[in-house]
């Protein structure tokens, strides 16, 4: 293994645990909320859209708490997240919120989130958001790489692309076909075990 420090970043929904709003559009029966950063790159459109359908419906933290409660990581993540921690640092950067990422990353044996946080009222109403830093998933590679580390980074969505062609390597895992169609070169994955391989070699 060569000597050089490497910090592997993952994006967490699509990767680790199944996408949130899709299990609360689920839960809900409201359609609208299966959009996520797959189908809208503007993030920020994207939470405006969704802060508007939840107070309509008057569906607030509570609501989506209780939805995260029953979802499980994706089969094989935890071993997955366990066997890259066994020979790499890992920092899982994602465009979620605290308040919704904690109970997932207990059931994922508790690895480093950066993330963001929510607003929210005293009634449990989500009144806005707090984004970490611009283009957060970029900006924290980069703030890494400035401090000595190489990034490996993987994700599923449109808002993954700049921390994975800001790394030394970068794949695509679970992706969609449109986006691997639109990056032919980067390497794309749908099993841990080829993930994980991939990332071991990108480390050699």
């Amino acid at each position: 293994m060569s000597n050089n420090m490497y910090i592997t970043c993952l994006d967490m929904e699509g990767v680790l645990v199944p996408e949130i709003w899709i299990a609360f559009s689920e839960a809900t029966g409201i359609p609208e909320l299966r959009k996520t950063t797959r189908d809208e790159p503007d993030y920020d459109k994207l939470m405006r859209y969704r802060l508007d359908i939840l107070k309509a419906h008057k569906l607030g933290l509570k609501e989506i708490q209780a939805t995260i409660e029953t979802i499980d990581p994706m089969p094989g993540a935890k071993e997955f997240l366990d066997e890259l921690r066994s020979f790499s640092q890992v920092i899982i950067l994602s465009d979620t919120f605290e308040q919704f990422a904690a109970p997932l990353m207990r059931k994922l044996g508790m690895p480093t989130i950066f993330c963001n946080t929510l607003q929210v009222a005293p009634d449990g109403e989500i009144t806005g958001y707090k984004m970490r830093c611009e283009k957060s998933k970029l900006t924290t590679v980069k703030a890494l790489q400035s401090i000595g580390y190489e990034t490996i980074a993987s994700g599923d969505s449109y808002n993954d692309l700049g921390m994975i062609l800001a790394s030394k390597a970068g794949f695509l895992f679970k992706s969609t076909d449109k986006i691997k169609a639109d990056y032919p070169d980067l390497p794309a994955y749908e099993e841990y075990d080829d993930l994980l391989e991939a990332i071991r070699a990108a480390m050699d």
